[in-house]
């Protein structure tokens, strides 16, 4: 038997049958969390053709690109499509018989914080979600990619998807993180190497020790954010540190059946020499905490550096898109990356809006204030991190800053609702 890797495990474990020689096999998928921007032609396509839900309690239904931030909440939407788009979403829970977690709930948040605080996320479980980002649940050694409308109505009619086989990438972390880096840096320092499409095609596992120094929401950061680099999905192999995280969550198993699942799950890790189709190696001695200044997540440097000169590109195609990013964002090449003056703060999304994040936040804002032409915005990102936040005293930092402290949501990551930019604002985020 050939050595396979985690992923090529997941599939596999998961493969009801192969389709074609190319790749193409209909995957069994185990969980499903739908949001209401990009579900609604899909519960359409459904009824049009007389179809139910086959497994509607492997589906979570869950409010969170449309719902205003305000911090007086109610369930109503800002803007009228919204609503319609709500309004509809909450037919469609209760027509198919699948849970809601509408904007009042107090379990309501952004679905990729929200899936995990309720235990729907297991290790060697592969979901798939109406929305990018899915590939956060690697994090927990299970494998999550985002799906378009027309796969989300095959899969709530079938519980299976035809998918197509990815080629494997193998990040390799090694060091110790330096002072003010995070994983948003690691993955940050991934991009500008390849690109904001050189994962394109690929499924990526993160390996080394600085993986297994951070914590699970840093892990989390860094599977979230790989579809930026063109990934469709990113997995860590899962360790005491998950298994000790995921303990006690709602959905998850008890008793014997925890014993019996840890033992499963104790397995999961690709073989020793399982072979990767690329590897990339980062050594966190030279990281330094990184921002981006562009208008795409691989154009990023140091803090300490200067935005480039695109002259000194030598792709063409590449120093085309530096001279676009410049123009866009009022800058000009060779100015510290530090001076660029922003309008706007904003703390939150699936990427980074969870209780470990807003402490961090906290650190750095306690016994600070906001300069008084930047307005702040923090939002948790769900209704459980933010009832946290405020028992912990979080929240009294953030708004001694000058921050405003806000209801759950995608917020200006999406930028769907009320939290959005004017033309030439710049918002660090």
């Amino acid at each position: 038997m050939s050595a396979k890797t985690l992923y090529e495990k997941l599939v596999e474990s998961h493969t009801i049958r192969e389709l074609d020689n190319e790749g193409h096999v209909l995957l069994y998928i185990d969980r499903s969390i739908l949001n209401e921007y990009t579900s609604p032609q899909a519960f359409s396509g459904l009824r049009e053709r007389g179809r139910t839900v086959r497994h509607p309690d492997t589906f979570l239904l869950n409010i969170d690109h449309v719902n205003p931030t305000r911090s007086q909440r109610d369930d109503l939407m800002t803007d009228p499509g919204g609503q319609l788009q709500v309004d509809y979403f909450r037919e469609n829970a209760a027509d198919f018989g699948i849970t809601l977690f509408d904007v009042l709930d107090p379990r309501q948040g952004i679905e990729h914080v929200v899936a995990h605080e309720q235990g729907l996320v297991m290790p060697g479980m592969v979901i798939a979600a109406g929305d990018s980002h899915t590939t956060t649940y690697g994090a927990f050694g299970a494998l999550g990619f985002g799906i378009g409308t027309s796969e989300i109505e095959h899969l709530l009619a079938t519980q299976t998807l035809v998918y197509r086989k990815l080629k494997t990438m193998r990040v390799s972390v090694q060091g110790e993180l330096p002072f003010a880096c995070s994983a948003k840096d690691i993955v940050l320092e991934l991009l500008e190497r390849i690109g904001a499409d050189g994962a394109t095609g690929y499924a990526i596992e993160f390996v080394g020790e600085a993986i297994s120094a951070l914590s699970v929401e840093g892990r989390m950061t860094l599977c979230n954010m790989a579809v930026e680099a063109g990934a469709r999905g990113a997995i860590i192999a899962p360790d005491k540190k998950v298994f000790d995280y995921i303990y006690g969550k709602p959905q998850m198993p008890v008793g014997e059946l925890w014993q019996q699942a840890l033992l499963e799950w104790s397995q999961l890790s690709s073989d020793a020499d399982a072979v990767f189709d690329k590897t990339v190696a980062i050594n966190c001695h030279d990281l330094e905490p990184k921002v981006t200044w562009g208008i795409s997540p691989d154009q990023t440097g140091s803090i300490t550096g200067r935005v480039p000169f695109p002259e000194q590109e030598t792709n063409p195609l590449k120093r085309l898109a530096l001279e676009k990013a410049l123009h866009y964002m009022g800058l000009t090449a060779g100015m510290l990356l530090k001076d660029i003056r922003i309008s706007h703060a904003f703390i939150g999304s699936c990427t980074n809006g969870r209780i470990e994040d807003l402490r961090a936040v906290a650190k750095v804002l306690e016994g600070r204030k906001i300069a008084s032409h930047v307005r702040g915005i923090i939002v948790p990102g769900s209704t459980m991190v933010r009832r946290q936040a405020e028992e912990e005293g979080l929240a009294k930092i953030f708004i001694a800053a000058g921050f405003e402290w806000r209801r759950s949501g995608c917020s200006m990551c999406l930028a769907m609702d009320a939290d959005v930019l004017a033309p030439g604002e710049r918002c660090a985020s």
